[in-house]
């Protein structure tokens, strides 16, 4: 009986968390070891500019394929970061599939929702941007409005840098995040491809 007595707490938290419609902190993380020495990147302004909406984590489909709602997902921080730069991602990737069907393994290509996709945004940017070190030591390399991408996640990298040289990421994953901007590039073991797209 105690050890059930265990998850009422937490059960009751994220119960709480869901009736009020918990969103995660669009706060920055504080410097601790000093902005990058870069230009302000377009792309990292316009990720911002995004979570200060405080968009909550749902996954939906839509016509048009860019969420027009409070809602979205880790893709959608970068794809509304780029079509705000100016780069329609949608457009981009769905030209793409369409030009190379054999490398996204796409037997109907939908314009709305190829490119909220992980797997297929990997294909896309090997192929169709700026290929970076993914060494999280090689802290020079990192700048501010750079893409990186995990297994099956993706985010914009921060002009905020951990202790250690090693930049936050701005992404968006779960309802229970703490804050869009977190220090997850040096814990993660999963991390593929680190991209800079032409804006």
């Amino acid at each position: 009986m105690k050890r059930s007595r265990i998850w009422i707490i937490p059960a009751a938290a994220v119960t709480v968390m869901v009736l009020f419609g918990f969103r995660p902190s669009s706060a920055r993380l504080p410097d601790a070891y000093g902005k990058m020495e870069t230009e302000e990147s377009i792309v990292l302004q316009k990720a911002l500019a995004y979570t200060e909406k405080r968009p909550i984590y749902q996954s939906r489909y839509y016509v048009g394929g860019y969420p027009n709602d409070r809602y979205g997902t880790c893709v959608d921080v970068v794809g509304i970061a780029l079509r705000d730069a100016g780069y329609d991602l949608r457009e981009k990737v769905n030209e793409d599939v369409r030009a190379h069907p054999e490398r996204y393994d796409i037997r109907e290509p939908d314009i709305d929702i190829d490119f909220r996709r992980v797997r297929n945004l990997i294909v896309f940017f090997e192929k169709n941007a700026e290929v970076v070190t993914s060494d999280v030591k090689n802290i020079e390399s990192w700048k501010a409005g750079d893409i990186v991408i995990f297994r099956n996640h993706i985010g914009i990298v921060s002009n905020h840098r951990n202790a250690r040289g090693i930049p936050y990421v701005i992404h968006h994953y779960s309802r229970w995040q703490l804050r869009y901007e977190e220090d997850i590039l040096g814990t993660r073991d999963d991390l593929v491809l680190h991209v800079r797209v032409p804006v």
